[in-house]
Parts: C-alpha cells; structure tokens; sequence
C-alpha cells in the first residue's frame, strides 16, 4: 500500500508587516491570492491530500474563494489555527491523522515548486525529518541587549530554513504533544519542536533561494518578478 502523504499549509498569517487591514495570504500575487501559489504546487505534487490551516473565521472563505474557486481538489480538511505558530501545526496535525508523513508550509511562500516537494518527500522517507534551507549569503552578527555586536559566526556553517519542513507523522505528532504539555513560545519552526522534544536529528536539504517567505510589500515585487521568470521556463 503506497503511504499517504499529508501537505499542512498555513495560512493564518496577518497583514500587520504588510502595512495592510488584509491578511497577507489573501493579498493579490500575479493576479491571484498569494495563498492561491502554494495550493497549486501541491495540488498538482505527489501529497495525497492537503490540510489548510486558516485564522479564526476564515474557512468558509478559503473554501468558497480559494478551493471552490480554482478547483483545489485535494483539500480534505479545514482547520483552524491557533494563537502561534505552534498551536496552528499542531490543529493541523490533528486533522492529518493516518498520514504516514507530512509537508508543513507557510502559506506565506508562495513559489515553492513540485520538484522541492518531491525532494522533501524523497527525503523524509530516507530521514524522517528534513527541512529546507539555503546558505547564508551574507555576514551574520549576534547582537546584545546593548546594540552592540557580540560575535560574528561562521558563515559556512549557516543555513536560512525555508520550509516544507517534512516528518514521519508519528515523529512530529509525538514533539508537538510534548510541546503542547508545556507550551513554548520561543519555537520558530518544527524542526526546533523536535530538536527541543526529542533526540531526533533534523537532516537539511537545499532549497531555492527564491522560496522567500512574503512578510513586507518589498517581497511581495520580489515574489511577483520571481513568478513571471518561473512562468518563462
């Protein structure tokens, strides 16, 4: 029997960075709702399904202006989000119980593509938890309470993380319920929840520098100039 392969993507993000009333993940990208670019790619992957997490309300209005309206059939639940990050993935993982593994997204990056997703499934099946990153490109500094800089790590051994992040379900499911039995704010992205939760070790494969997560109106010309020169190839 093939193994089910559940994408969770999140999308219950706000407009506060956006400098907009608009939730981010329903602002217009390429002439579609940025979230629009994300359920695409793993509509047309090979996830056998999708679960969207949304904000607080807003189900009826994905289903009716996203997956009714561009045909996502894939879908099969809708979840709602919760106060963090954290809270959002584990409302998630609650509706993908039966996968055998699962993509968490950010609804937030919208040029992920079918051959990153294909390799983040190759990867989970080889590891079990494996993310997506890049090298830094610039000097990063650590920096005190007092503005001033306190170390400069090495550059090689840096990576930016991007997501889908991918898991055994079991894997991710069991840190998430650790988690939630303690709560912890400080937790940036799932690979921490099973680095904090577990002895897991998180493998990293590389990923596109162009999978930008949209936070601010600068990335959202940035995405838009990415999309027209993916659409050419």
């Amino acid at each position: 029997m093939a193994d089910t392969i559940t994408a969770i993507l999140l999308a219950g993000g706000s407009g506060k960075r956006m400098n907009s009333t608009v939730p981010k993940q329903y602002m217009t990208l390429a002439g579609k709702p940025l979230l629009y670019h994300s359920l695409r790619a793993f509509e047309e992957s090979e996830v056998t399904d999708i679960v969207l997490v949304t904000g607080r309300g807003e189900q009826e209005y994905c289903r009716q202006e996203l997956i009714e309206k561009y045909n996502i059939s894939k879908i099969s639940a809708l979840a709602e989000g919760g106060k963090e990050r954290y809270h959002s993935v584990y409302a998630g993982l609650l509706a993908a119980d039966g996968a055998d593994y699962v993509l968490i997204h950010d609804g937030a990056r919208p040029l992920v593509t079918a051959e990153l997703i294909s390799r983040s499934i190759e990867a989970a099946k080889k590891w079990n938890a494996c993310v997506t990153g890049m090298p830094v490109k610039d000097t990063i500094k650590v920096v005190g309470e007092d503005g001033f800089a306190k170390e400069t790590p090495d550059r090689g051994k840096l990576w930016q993380i991007q997501t889908p992040q991918s898991f055994s379900y079991a894997m991710i499911m069991d840190a998430y319920q650790k988690l939630m039995a303690v709560g912890d704010d400080s937790v940036t992205d799932d690979a921490m929840v099973l680095e904090k939760m577990t002895k897991q070790r998180v493998r990293l494969i590389e990923g596109d520098y162009r999978n930008i997560k949209v936070t601010t109106p600068e990335d959202m010309c940035i995405a838009e100039a990415y999309l027209k020169d993916m659409s050419k190839k």
